[in-house]
C-alpha cells in the first residue's frame, strides 16, 4: 500500500509567506517535509529579503513575485508553473488585507473602497487562483485557504474581516461543489489566533490571544507547525474525500468560543 501521507512527486504552490512566522511558511515547510516540490511567491522586493532565504531553504523550484492587485502578475505565476511542471497538485492561499482605518473601525463605518479591497485581496483572489489551477489539476488536486473563527461568530476587534472571512468560507463551499466532479477538493484551514505579521494589525490582539488560550479546551495556543500538519494532510491522497469544509486548528476553541 502506498503511503497516503507522502507528498513525494506532488507539485504545490504556496502564496502568502511573509516571514518565518507566517502560517503559509508553516504549511510550506510541512508539505516539503513530506516530499512535495514547491513554488513559492513573494509580495514585492521589500518582502523578498525575508521570503527569499525561506524559499531557498525549502528548495523551492519556482520563486515568483505575486501581488494579486497587480494586473497579470497572478496569471504569470501560473504560466511559469505550466512551463515548469505542466501540472499542479495543491495550492495554499494565505493572504488577507484590509486598510487599517477600515479594519480598526466598526463594520457599519467601513468605506466602500476599503471593503471592496479587502474582499478582492482576501477572498476573490482565492477564486481567481482556483480558476487558474483548474486546468492544471487534470488528475484532481487540493485547493486550500486560511480562514478564522471571526468569520462565523462575532469576535471583538476583528471587525470588517469577519464578513470577509465569512465570504471566503462560503466561496470554499461553492468552489468545492463546482470542482468536485473533476476530483478537485477545496477546503479552509481555520487556526486559532497566532502571532503573525497580518494579525498584528488587529487592535487588542494580545487580549485575543490570552482569551483564546484561557477558553480553548486544550488551554494553549496553536503554532504554524500545527497548521502545517493539517495543510500537508489536505494536500495528500489521504484527504481525497474531504472537501467543502473548514478544518479548525484551534485547540477546540470553536466549540466554546
Amino acid at each position: 500500500m502506498s503511503d497516503i501521507f507522502s507528498l513525494k512527486g506532488k507539485k504545490g504552490l504556496v502564496v502568502g509567506i511573509a516571514n518565518d512566522q507566517s502560517i503559509a511558511y508553516g504549511c510550506a515547510r510541512a508539505c516539503r517535509e513530506q516530499g512535495a516540490d514547491l513554488a513559492i511567491t513573494y509580495l514585492n522586493e521589500k518582502s523578498s529579503k525575508y521570503v527569499g532565504p525561506l524559499a531557498e531553504a525549502l528548495g523551492a523550484e519556482l520563486y515568483l513575485p505575486c501581488d494579486v492587485v497587480v494586473d497579470g502578475q497572478l496569471e504569470a505565476v501560473f504560466e511559469q508553473i505550466t512551463a515548469k511542471w505542466g501540472k499542479l497538485d495543491f495550492l495554499l492561499h494565505s493572504i488577507a488585507f484590509a486598510p487599517m482605518e477600515d479594519l480598526h473601525g466598526r463594520v457599519v463605518d467601513c468605506s466602500s473602497n476599503g471593503f471592496s479591497m479587502a474582499m478582492d485581496i482576501s477572498c476573490h483572489s482565492f477564486i481567481r487562483m482556483g480558476k487558474l489551477a483548474e486546468p492544471l489539476m487534470t488528475d484532481g488536486g487540493s485547493l486550500m485557504t486560511v480562514s478564522y473563527y471571526g468569520g462565523r461568530k462575532v469576535v471583538e476587534h476583528y471587525n470588517m474581516m469577519g464578513p470577509v472571512k465569512a465570504a471566503l468560507e462560503m466561496s470554499v463551499k461553492y468552489m468545492a461543489a463546482e470542482l468536485g466532479p473533476k476530483g478537485i477538493r477545496v477546503n479552509a484551514i481555520s487556526p486559532g489566533p497566532l502571532k503573525t505579521r497580518a494579525a498584528s494589525g488587529i487592535s487588542h490582539f494580545d487580549e485575543l490571544l490570552e482569551q483564546a488560550a484561557a477558553r480553548a479546551p486544550q488551554h494553549h495556543l496553536v503554532g504554524i507547525e500545527d497548521c502545517g500538519s493539517v495543510a500537508a494532510f489536505l494536500a495528500g491522497d489521504g484527504s481525497k474525500t474531504i472537501t467543502g469544509t473548514t478544518m479548525f486548528v484551534d485547540g477546540g476553541y470553536h466549540i466554546v468560543g
